[in-house]
């Protein structure tokens, strides 16, 4: 029997594109050096899996908005600090006098917020399905706590309207372990069902490498498919306490993406019962609209419409130390894997 190596290095069938749709995959099989063992017929395109990248300018817009207009201590994953706004990111605001807190959880920013009860204090909420549900805990135990200085500005989303919006963008869907041990298969599942392929993968070297080496044999068969291929973590139905969790906190909103505009019923939003932690609301934040820098192409790397090094200001007037867009700044980004490992 031919090991996962063996059918990946001795493809020879069909020209296949497959998407990393988990940033934590692009670097990974950068850092493991997977893409030094594909044929020349296997093209890997980074995808929308993110969450720093797909967060819109404007996003970064309404926090400096609450730190700067409102006074707001902002708690954030350091990662977002960098990421440029309209006019300015997170750390720009800093040095204009801003409070930026970089935590490690909400957990850790509702603690914050505990123990500065004379500050009011956000919690900036991006990211799908995995992350999501520590937000809602740390809005409960707010709530338990009985203190009125905390809300998230939330911009968590959903990953089933981006696959479907990515529909067509690629052969295969290498799909986020992570992602899926929350929500489970059955989305993944009936998506075969419109055409489309993917394989569930984990995140060592062995998993990675099973997953490429399934997607290339299934995809030689010529139909749609879909292979778990991350069984110890991965189950069909995936944590129902968290899903219950988030269902019980969140409903569906409309959500704009990064380079994938606005997708219906994609975004996630604090439930009637729990607004008074809804920031948006708690500070009456007006309608902004972020306005990104026309040279930045992160829309179309997240859409697998062009790979970094095709972007004319990637590594010149866009690199880790002074980036440009979201995907050079954010350690699951694919601009900053391509700089790190090409």
């Amino acid at each position: 029997m031919k090991t996962a190596r063996e059918i990946i290095e001795n493809y020879d069938g069909p020209d296949v594109r497959i998407m990393e749709v988990c940033g934590t995959h692009t670097h990974e099989i950068f850092r493991l050096g997977i893409r030094k063992l594909l044929p020349k017929q296997v093209e890997l395109i980074s995808g929308p899996g993110c969450p720093v990248c797909v967060t819109p300018v404007s996003f970064i817009d309404e926090a400096i908005y609450l730190a700067l207009e409102k006074g707001v201590t902002i708690c954030t994953f350091g990662d977002l600090v960098r990421v440029p706004g309209s006019q300015m990111s997170l750390a720009g605001a800093r040095e204009k006098g801003a409070k930026i807190h970089i935590v490690y959880s909400p957990a850790d920013a509702e603690k914050y917020a505990k123990d500065h009860p004379e500050e009011q204090v956000t919690f900036l909420s991006v990211g799908f399905e995995t992350t999501t549900p520590a937000g809602c805990l740390s809005v409960k135990q707010a709530k338990e706590d009985g203190i009125s200085n905390y809300s998230l500005l939330v911009a968590n989303k959903t990953m089933p309207g981006a696959y479907e919006a990515l529909k067509g963008s690629a052969d295969v869907f290498l799909y986020p372990g992570h992602v899926n041990a929350i929500t489970g298969t059955r989305l993944c599942e009936a998506l075969t069902e419109e055409g489309v392929s993917g394989v569930v993968a984990g995140f060592t070297a062995k998993e990675l490498m099973t997953a490429l080496a399934v997607a290339l044999v299934k995809f030689q068969e010529g139909k749609p498919f879909f292979v778990n291929c991350y069984p110890r973590v991965v189950t069909q139905d995936g944590s129902r306490e968290a899903q219950l969790l988030v269902d019980e906190m969140m409903e569906a909103c409309d959500c704009e993406w990064r380079g994938l505009g606005v997708i219906p019923k994609s975004g996630m939003k604090l439930r009637q019962e729990w607004q008074e932690f809804d920031a948006r609301l708690k500070y009456q934040m007006p309608k902004i609209e972020g306005k990104p820098n026309p040279a930045c192409r992160c829309g179309d790397v997240l859409q697998g419409k062009c790979k970094p090094s095709d972007c004319k200001v990637f590594g010149k007037g866009c690199t880790p130390q002074h980036p440009i867009g979201a995907c050079m700044v954010s350690g699951e980004g694919a601009c900053s894997a391509y700089y790190q490992y090409s």
